[in-house]
C-alpha cells in the first residue's frame, strides 16, 4: 500500500513540475526596442508670421521603436509625444509643450500652431529671438518602455496675434475689492488710486505689486468710478493664477489667504493672470 502511495505522488509531483515547466516557457517577456530617430524637413530656424499663420511650419517625422517582445515585434500601439522645450531647460519645465501622437510616424504644424505653443504655454516674448529643443518620447501603455530619440534645436521668432482680452482703452487698470487696502469703494480715492493702479508693462501685459491683507476677493477696473467695463476671474482660477474676461459678472478674483505684499500680473494677450507672494 505505502508503495502504492509513493508511486501516485512521485506521478503528482512530476506532472506539476512538467506543468511548471510548461508554463514558464510559454511566458512572453519584452526584450526591448530602438530609440526613434527624430528628423525635420527644416534646420537652424523655423520661419513664423501671422501673414502666413495657416502655412506650414515644419514637418517632424521619426522611425519608428520597433519594440520587440519574445514573440516578435511588438502589434500594439505605441504612443509617441513630441516635446517642445526652451533651449537649456532639459525638458524639466513647467511650460513645456507636448504633443500627443498616435499610430502614427509624422507631425505637420503649421506656423500659427506652432506659434501659439510658444505664446500660450511656452511664454516666450512676442518679436524676440528664442531657442527651443525638440525631441521624441515613445512608449507602450502608461509610461512603459519609454525610449527617448535625438533632440533637434531650432531658432525661433514668436509674432503678435491679436489680444485674448481687449486691453484697457485708456492703458488704465486698477484693483478693487476687500482683498486690497482701499475694500470695495468704486471711485478709488486717494491715495488707492495710485497705489492700487498697475503699471504697464508692454501693450499687454500689466503688473502690480501690493500689500494685501489676506483673504476677500477684487475686481480689475479700467474706468475709475465704473464697474460695467470691469475685467472678472473666469470659473476655474484659484488666487494663484487663472482665466479672465471683460465683463461685468462674477466670480471676483479671490485674494491671496495670507497677508504679505504680492505681484499680480495681467496678460491680456493669454487671457491669464498670476499672482506671486514676494
Amino acid at each position: 500500500m505505502n508503495n502504492i502511495f509513493k508511486y501516485f505522488l512521485f506521478a503528482a509531483v512530476m506532472v506539476t513540475g512538467l506543468w511548471s515547466c510548461e508554463k514558464d516557457e510559454n511566458k512572453i517577456f519584452f526584450e526591448g526596442g530602438t530609440a526613434p530617430v527624430l528628423t525635420a524637413n527644416r534646420t537652424a530656424t523655423i520661419p513664423l508670421s501671422f501673414a502666413n499663420q495657416d502655412e506650414e511650419a515644419i514637418i517632424f517625422s521619426w522611425t519608428n521603436p520597433d519594440y520587440r517582445f519574445t514573440t516578435g515585434v511588438s502589434s500594439q500601439d505605441v504612443n509617441d509625444q513630441i516635446e517642445i522645450e526652451r533651449a537649456g531647460a532639459n525638458f524639466a519645465s513647467a511650460n513645456k509643450q507636448t504633443v500627443a501622437i498616435k499610430s502614427d510616424l509624422q507631425l505637420n504644424l503649421t506656423q500659427g500652431q506652432l506659434n501659439g505653443y510658444l505664446l500660450n504655454q511656452m511664454n516666450l516674448a512676442v518679436a524676440q529671438p528664442a531657442e527651443i529643443e525638440v525631441r521624441l518620447k515613445s512608449n507602450l501603455g502608461a509610461s512603459a518602455a519609454t525610449l527617448i530619440s535625438n533632440v533637434l534645436k531650432f531658432s525661433v521668432t514668436p509674432f503678435a496675434t491679436p489680444p485674448k482680452v481687449n486691453p484697457p482703452a485708456a492703458d488704465n487698470l486698477w484693483i478693487v475689492g476687500d482683498a486690497a487696502p482701499s475694500g470695495w469703494t468704486n471711485p478709488l480715492l486717494s491715495p488707492h488710486d495710485a497705489s492700487q493702479k498697475f503699471t504697464k508693462i508692454s501693450p499687454t501685459i500689466y503688473e502690480l505689486t501690493l500689500s494685501m491683507p489676506g483673504g476677500g476677493g477684487y475686481k480689475l477696473i479700467q474706468e475709475n468710478g465704473q464697474w460695467n467695463t470691469q475685467y472678472h476671474m473666469l470659473d476655474g482660477g484659484t488666487w494663484e493664477s487663472g482665466d479672465f474676461e471683460m465683463k461685468d459678472a462674477d466670480p471676483q478674483f479671490p485674494g491671496p489667504p495670507s497677508a504679505g505684499t504680492y505681484k499680480i500680473t495681467v496678460d491680456f494677450q493669454r487671457g491669464k493672470f498670476s499672482v506671486i507672494k514676494l
